[in-house]
């Protein structure tokens, strides 16, 4: 029996529908009326259906996700970036094929369950011939960005819903895929909505002239806009022609422009823009060109064609804000100054001091690094500083050369500073200042050229104020201080998991794919550990599933299990991680680990279950 607003919602639509030429007009937007008429009338649906979308098979869906894969790429970033947009007014992001199958979609843990049920996850199928007026299916129908809001839906399981959605186009105008954001609450006015559905139009048109830009890299490429300062970061039109001038793709809104200016889509470059204009616009920076007889002119870059290589470079993803410190932290460290790298344990500030170094003009020089955490206080100075022959009763009988003299002529990084001794830090103040070193028991001190990067996850501020940190060290630091976001903030997951899958394989000779229920996990999870949780996760994983796909249960419990408001886990101890490096480097292979540790397989076995280490095979 249907509860009482649901039947109201069916009384409406089937009022509205068979009485329609008697109305004045019709209570909802005639894009909406017509979908409900078609609804109804071909395709013969029930509004009082209370019945979620149809699931594909988890095969059919690994179908459409690999003849997608190149668009799911391309559109993985801005799919992400939406959702971190509207993720705090509990919004979901949805990425669909031309049939309106969902095949990627980001979605907070607190709600994923609720926005399972309400059929926003993976695989669910949003046509209209199968479900009706719904955002995805109104899009597909009409070609038009829409939102489609509670009771505008015909199916009574979805009047609870607010949809925004909008079309994705390929560079000859055909339909790619569909961008939905939707939420499970939201106020009834449906112009509430509005501001979403610009930023889902705003991420579908970055995804299509993402695709745009892959595509069309071996042709021409005009990008313009009417404001300068657009052309490059968001460019209204793009097109793309030959060496011949016949125009191969354009992007929809070129598209429009075109036929609204001339009629038609052209066929050569030469019947829009002056050709002798076109060869003198350099790509170097935008200039204005004028339509050809057209007025009105435009700020436009042209882009030569790229070469072909022989080896394809795979394309990268990077969070918006990691890549922004990386270019500023760049500027900063080929000034010669040092950098400041903060962020949650397991954030990643290894991996972004190693790109930092690649990117910089010392990237043909060594990079070093040092964890000042992981060395006992009693060794950090020698291992520093090095030592020559008889410094010290033990010591080698060659003396040996410290790790700010293996770094000279590129960059140290030395990782958690925060536990440094004091002693050292009046030391590598003056290293930095004066750029001398003086190797333990030695009479003369030894120039050095580095450049120092230095990370913590604690607040250094606070160690000034207990005296655990010296103040003018902290304030030589701080001056270019960047910090990192946790992973379950990043807009890049889904990225960075099909990279370390790929690591992964490699170091096994093995392919290795994700299936979609695991690959819902680990986009929902929180990550308390972060980048190097996961890692372990997923080396785990690759580890032990079967069949080369990684499905749920070969997740860890944790992960897999992970309940709501679960509170972070304890930060890994220098001890454990480094047992679980070694691990996770030989493949968890206990003999190749214990002798890289320089210890037994009984010891290790010990230390594993001391530090509640799992490992593969043990249940």
């Amino acid at each position: 029996m249907l509860a009482a607003n649901s039947k109201d919602h069916v009384d409406c639509v089937s009022r509205v529908v068979r009485n329609a030429d008697r109305l004045p007009q019709a209570p909802v937007p005639s894009l909406i009326f017509d979908s409900w008429r078609r609804s109804m009338e071909q395709h013969h649906l029930d509004p009082g259906s209370l019945q979620g979308p149809r699931i594909l098979t988890e095969p059919l869906l690994k179908e459409c996700r690999e003849r997608a894969e190149l668009f799911m790429r391309i559109a993985s970033e801005a799919v992400g970036q939406l959702h971190h947009r509207v993720r705090h007014a509990d919004y979901c992001v949805m990425l669909t094929d031309a049939q309106g199958h969902t095949i990627d979609h980001r979605v907070d843990a607190a709600i994923r369950t609720d926005c399972r049920k309400a059929g926003l996850y993976l695989g669910t199928c949003w046509s209209e011939a199968e479900e009706g007026t719904c955002g995805v299916a109104t899009v597909l129908t009409s070609k038009a960005a829409v939102t489609v809001h509670k009771r505008d839906h015909f199916r009574a399981a979805f009047i609870g819903l607010t949809c925004s959605a909008a079309p994705i186009f390929d560079p000859q105008g055909n339909l790619l895929g569909v961008m939905d954001a939707s939420a499970l609450k939201s106020p009834d006015d449906r112009r509430s909505q509005h501001l979403v559905r610009q930023m889902v139009a705003q991420s579908a048109q970055a995804i299509e002239n993402a695709f745009f830009m892959h595509s069309a890299r071996q042709h021409w490429v005009l990008q313009a806009h009417s404001t300068p300062g657009y052309v490059d970061s968001q460019p209204d039109l793009l097109l793309a022609w030959d060496h011949d001038g016949r125009l191969h793709a354009l992007n929809s809104k070129a598209r429009q422009a075109l036929r609204r200016r001339f009629g038609q889509v052209p066929e050569h470059i030469g019947e829009v823009f002056d050709l002798d204009a076109l060869r003198a616009v350099s790509d170097q920076s935008a200039q204005q060109l004028r339509w050809l007889g057209e007025p009105g002119a435009l700020h436009v870059r042209v882009n030569a064609p790229r070469r072909k290589t022989a080896r394809a470079t795979p394309t990268t993803q990077t969070d918006e804000r990691v890549e922004e410190h990386l270019r500023l932290a760049v500027r900063v460290k080929d000034r010669n100054l040092p950098v400041l790298v903060q962020g949650e344990t397991g954030a990643g500030k290894e991996v972004f001091a190693r790109q930092l170094h690649e990117r910089s003009a010392r990237r043909d020089g060594p990079f070093v690094a040092v964890n000042c955490a992981a060395i006992p206080e009693n060794l950090i100075e020698s291992e520093l500083f090095g030592y020559v022959a008889g410094a010290f009763t033990g010591a080698s009988s060659k003396g040996v050369t410290g790790l700010l003299l293996q770094a000279d002529g590129g960059t140290l990084f030395l990782d958690e500073i925060g536990d440094m001794p004091l002693a050292l830090q009046t030391r590598l103040l003056r290293v930095m200042a004066e750029g001398e070193v003086a190797p333990l028991g030695a009479a003369k001190t030894r120039a050095v050229d580095i450049q120092v990067i230095c990370a913590s996850h604690r607040d250094l501020a606070a160690l000034v104020s207990d005296g655990r940190f010296r103040e003018d060290l902290y304030f030589r630091l701080g001056c270019a201080r960047f910090c990192l976001p946790p992973l379950r903030e990043r807009t890049d997951k889904l990225a960075l998991i099909n990279r370390l899958v790929e690591q992964e394989a490699r170091n096994s000779a093995m392919a290795v794919g994700i299936g979609p229920a695991a690959l819902e996990v680990l986009l929902g999870y929180a990550w308390p550990g972060n980048v190097r949780q996961l890692r372990h996760v997923l080396a785990y994983a690759c580890a032990v599933c079967d069949g080369g796909t990684i499905q749920l249960a070969d997740l860890p419990a944790q992960v897999r299990g992970e309940q709501l408001g679960t509170q972070p886990e304890q930060s890994v101890s220098p001890e454990r991680q480094v047992v679980l490096d070694a691990l996770i480097r030989h493949r968890w292979k206990p003999s190749p680990t214990a002798q890289a540790l320089g210890i037994s397989r009984a010891t290790l076995y010990r230390r594993v279950n001391q530090l509640g280490i799992d490992m593969p095979g043990k249940h």
